[in-house]
């Protein structure tokens, strides 16, 4: 008995010392920005704190930061320029994924460019793509070509892509579909995956075993015109995530346009209305801040909550596409004829 006593006793010391994550109060915020010429990036994976890769709209994949490396220009056949708005690694290759038609999806390895995978078709427009934690499995998302989401998978790294048939898929409304933003309109957590659309409905596809079978659910954002709807959707552990969007034509308007979910995207609930953030093309959590730290960036600015996307302020007005974060205090940033980068102190 004095044992369990004891045992009890310590524990509860244990917990009453454990140190309480406290979010910061970051009211504005310096950005380095490092100009590029003609380029227009949506498109970037981190590397590490001081390099990061990127694809473009004018067919560029390229490295930036310390390490030297150099930039590909692939062209396909009739001297076609893919239109990158996807890049994903998967710890030993890059692969860059163009939009419209045909689609492109190049792996990138340290000496050759290869064409993995491309489809014809006149409704073709791929939008993100993502590797799940295990480096094996990946996915691409683009508008329907049926009556579906466009949904294209491996299992072997990235050597082979097939699209599911629209058997194994939930059915699309007309002109619902999804926005190449930011390429983050995917999200994967180990073998779970969740994907955000926008048009007609607005609403999160979720497959819990790399894309074998699937659930879709409603969300309250902004939707039913072609602007409107979610451009980007982050988790910060498999219950708690965030979606943000809005209205692309109408960019300074904040209704309906951002919501949180705390049982895996199966229902979410609005951010009040009338504050910041506006529209918004990419949303991240903070590395390591319990997911209380968020960050949204989009051509109206950047903002930022410490307390789960309740509550924002702006911390600047400048635009940038999209942000990806090495750790809690460094990311990356991509943008029109720049890219640039964030450190938090």
């Amino acid at each position: 008995m004095k044992r369990i006593i004891l045992f009890i006793f310590a524990f509860s010391i244990f917990l009453s010392c454990k140190k309480i994550y406290q979010p910061r109060e970051i009211n504005s915020i310096f950005v380095k920005e490092f100009k590029m010429d003609s380029i227009s990036i949506r498109a970037i994976q981190i590397i590490d704190k001081d390099n990061v890769a990127y694809a473009s709209e004018n067919g560029q994949i390229g490295f930036f930061g310390k390490e030297e490396k150099p930039i590909y220009m692939p062209k396909y056949q009739n001297s076609i320029t893919p239109n990158f708005r996807s890049i994903a690694f998967n710890g030993n290759n890059y692969f860059a994924l163009s939009i419209g038609n045909p689609a492109l999806l190049y792996k990138v390895s340290e000496k050759k460019v290869n064409l993995v995978y491309s489809e014809n078709n006149e409704k073709v427009f791929y939008d993100s793509m993502h590797f799940f934690d295990d480096n094996l499995h990946g996915i691409a998302v683009g508008d329907p070509t049926e009556d579906c989401a466009s949904i294209i998978v491996t299992n072997n790294g990235g050597e082979f892509w097939n699209k599911l048939s629209c058997k194994n898929l939930p059915k699309f409304e007309e002109n619902e579909a999804f926005f190449a933003a930011s390429n983050t309109n995917i999200k994967t957590i180990g073998s779970t995956v969740w994907i955000a659309s926008g048009g007609k409905k607005a609403r999160i596809l979720r497959s819990e075993d790399y894309g074998h079978s699937w659930q879709i659910f409603t969300t309250p954002i902004i939707q039913g015109n072609g602007s409107q709807g979610i451009y980007s959707i982050d988790f910060s552990d498999k219950k708690n995530g965030i979606i943000i969007g809005g209205d692309y034509s109408k960019p300074l308007e904040n209704k309906a346009n951002k919501a949180i979910t705390k049982d895996g995207g199966k229902t979410w609930t609005l951010i009040a209305d009338n504050q910041n953030p506006n529209y918004k093309s990419c949303v991240q959590y903070v590395p390591n801040t319990n997911g209380k730290e968020i960050f949204a960036v989009g051509k109206t600015g950047i903002s930022y909550s410490n307390d789960a996307g309740f509550s924002w302020k702006e911390v600047s007005n400048d635009s940038y596409y999209a942000i990806q974060f090495v750790d809690r205090n460094t990311a990356w940033l991509s943008g029109n004829n720049k890219i640039g980068k964030l450190i938090l102190k």
